[in-house]
């Protein structure tokens, strides 16, 4: 099966253009990850869910944290799930339809929730939460992992996206960016198995 490339519908095309528009390589590839995390960890455990609606989640869950798209005022998955629902609409989608994908990339912040009652949510709080600090990647596979991160290199990701992180936190301090930072959540992205340590000093 090949979790690398999204549903063939017209939203999920769009979703990518706009992916590749708006956001920079480095964010770009997480959000094509994500998806990717999200449909392996699906197949692995058997869990039903709306492909296109978790890959449009996907592409567009982190696109407020581009300039074209940050809030000053709202947290950036709530933003983001405004501007995704703007997407939606374009797209032809229903009312509910566009809520339900504003409240999945809004969930991706939020605590756990469970496959049974939101897999779409679900499954993007795992795969993004594999991407970003490298929590359950024991559930995939050496050769996906790798297939994976060859299809979309990280490219920096990691100081990255905490530079990203670090200004919502500091602009919002109540937001869930600012609550992470003070978990020690800097230094598990940090130390994510996925980015290999930089070499040391030599000589």
């Amino acid at each position: 099966m090949d979790f690398f490339t999204g549903p063939d519908t017209p939203a999920a095309r769009a979703a990518l253009d706009v992916c590749h528009e708006h956001a920079e390589p480095w964010l770009r590839n997480h959000s094509l990850r994500a998806y990717s995390w999200a449909a392996a960890h699906a197949a692995t455990h058997g869990i039903d869910h709306d492909a296109e609606l978790l890959y449009v989640a996907a592409l567009l869950h982190d696109l407020a944290l581009t300039p074209a798209f940050d809030s000053h005022l709202l947290p950036f998955e709530v933003a983001g799930g405004q501007v995704a629902k703007v997407f939606a609409a374009g797209a032809g989608w229903a009312a509910p339809r566009r809520d339900r994908l504003a409240e999945v990339i809004v969930r991706h912040m939020r605590d756990d929730v469970p496959a049974e009652q939101d897999p779409e949510s679900h499954l993007l709080q795992v795969a993004v939460s594999a991407d970003v600090s490298g929590r359950r990647l024991a559930g995939f596979t050496d050769t996906f992992t790798a297939a994976l991160l060859h299809r979309f290199p990280r490219l920096g990701f990691a100081p990255a996206f905490l530079d990203r992180a670090r200004d919502q936190a500091g602009r919002k301090p109540d937001c869930a960016a600012a609550d992470l930072f003070r978990t020690g959540w800097e230094t598990r992205v940090l130390g994510n198995p996925l980015d290999p340590p930089a070499p040391g000093p030599t000589g």
